[in-house]
């Protein structure tokens, strides 16, 4: 027992010499070919901690060339042809991280970005070329910035009117804080003109507002969520700006489904979303057409699954960003949420392609048509703590999926080419 123990002790001490220098190990690689996929992978930043845009926020320069990311030195842009990194915003003057409260200018070469002060939020433009920069509108405490709409005449964001400490979401971050008994929640939206900067709000709930952005073609249309647990809520919403009616763009069916995760196809016309009919037992890819109301869902299988999805600027491809050890793709079923032995989940860049063949469907209580993705693994994630979600994203030419990760210990962002070598 004494001669286990010392030998229990000695590794026990290796280990911990050994962990240090595994979180020191030598700088990630800044090119190669992933060998069990033969796609190319590009790390396109230089500094630790660096990571790209939620999956839905515009990261892009109207003409394609530069891509948006937040470093330690602040908001950089990156050139996708020649590499080249950037700082436009230094660190000092935005706070924020990867996910939240920035958004590129779809028409001009400005970034947008939400900077905190005591007495609140200040939404600021910066030009990426001239680093000039200037304030659009001063916020109130409470309201969080979602995203700038398609010409650039207005910026849009969430307002919490609940009283600290009671039921709401922080406007610094996407959790809920604890809610107090018998404490509702009191949210609304605002909208602000970027030429004269006053703030109008509308839509007043007592839901949980969240997951705002704006439409890439349509001024005016913007895409939300009711947040909170997926099977509780009816999630994917729509709503014009400054306006008060919402329209629910899919009803949940029975028991444990879920819908959520949305995001607009890049023409505008569409609404995709992560459907599961019931929690964790069918995945879809689901969409419904704005205008028309057409409705198709494509089949995934388990190890498909992606926490996020995204679409190619052609409307002809999707990518996901896989799952971890503890993603809903690796659960039973609800109410049981055992986690599966042997896992079920995919760590893997994912690249889909819709098939041609479909069925009739009912989604969401409608007609619609049900049809099958093929996918193709592009980068392997067995590495990568899914902590930190990867957040898939079309470069604007699509030949690229970007997307951000710690396969090799610290936080980088990536690229991956959509077809082999």
């Amino acid at each position: 027992m004494l001669r286990f123990t010392g030998v229990l002790t000695r590794c026990l001490f290796l280990a911990g010499l050994l962990w240090p220098c595994r979180a020191r190990a030598a700088e990630p690689p800044v090119e190669w070919v992933e060998p069990q996929t033969g796609h190319r992978i590009v790390r396109l930043s230089r500094l630790p901690g660096s990571v790209s845009l939620y999956f839905h926020q515009n990261a892009f320069t109207p003409e394609g060339d530069k891509l948006l990311m937040t470093t330690p030195e602040g908001l950089s842009t990156v050139d996708l042809k020649t590499r080249e990194i950037q700082v436009v915003v230094p660190r000092g003057q935005f706070q924020g991280g990867g996910s939240s409260e920035i958004e590129m200018g779809r028409r001009s070469r400005q970034v947008y970005f939400m900077q905190r002060t005591p007495t609140g939020s200040v939404i600021r433009a910066t030009h990426i070329d001239t680093l000039e920069s200037h304030e659009i509108v001063k916020l109130p405490r409470g309201a969080s910035f979602n995203g700038v709409n398609a010409d650039e005449s207005a910026v849009f964001g969430t307002m919490n009117l609940t009283p600290r400490g009671d039921a709401g979401p922080d406007s610094s971050s996407r959790r809920m804080r604890t809610a107090s008994p018998g404490s509702p929640r009191s949210m609304q939206f605002w909208h602000a003109s970027i030429s004269g900067g006053e703030i109008q709000t509308f839509h007043p709930s007592t839901d949980w507002l969240n997951h705002g952005q704006c439409s890439p073609t349509d001024p005016t249309r913007v895409l939300f969520c009711h947040e909170g647990i997926w099977q509780d809520v009816d999630r994917v919403w729509t709503i014009a700006l400054g306006e008060n009616d919402a329209r629910l763009l899919h009803k949940r069916q029975g028991p444990h489904e879920i819908a959520g995760h949305e995001f607009f196809s890049r023409d505008g016309q569409w609404v995709w979303y992560d459907l599961q009919t019931p929690r964790s037992a069918e995945f879809w890819l689901a969409g419904v057409h704005l205008n028309s109301g057409e409705r198709i869902q494509y089949r995934l299988k388990r190890a498909e699954w992606s926490v996020h999805y995204n679409i190619s600027p052609d409307g002809r491809l999707f990518a996901g960003d896989g799952g971890g050890p503890n993603s809903v793709a690796n659960q039973t079923p609800l109410p049981e949420k055992r986690r599966l032995t042997p896992s079920g989940n995919g760590p893997w860049i994912y690249l889909f392609r819709p098939q041609s063949k479909f069925e009739p469907a009912t989604i969401s209580g409608e007609p619609g048509r049900s049809g099958e993705l093929a996918a193709e693994r592009l980068v392997d994630l067995a590495m990568h703590d899914y902590s930190l979600e990867p957040n898939v994203n079309f470069t604007p030419d699509g030949q690229w999926i970007v997307f951000r990760s710690n396969m090799h210990g610290e936080r980088h962002v990536y690229m991956v080419a959509v077809e082999k070598e």
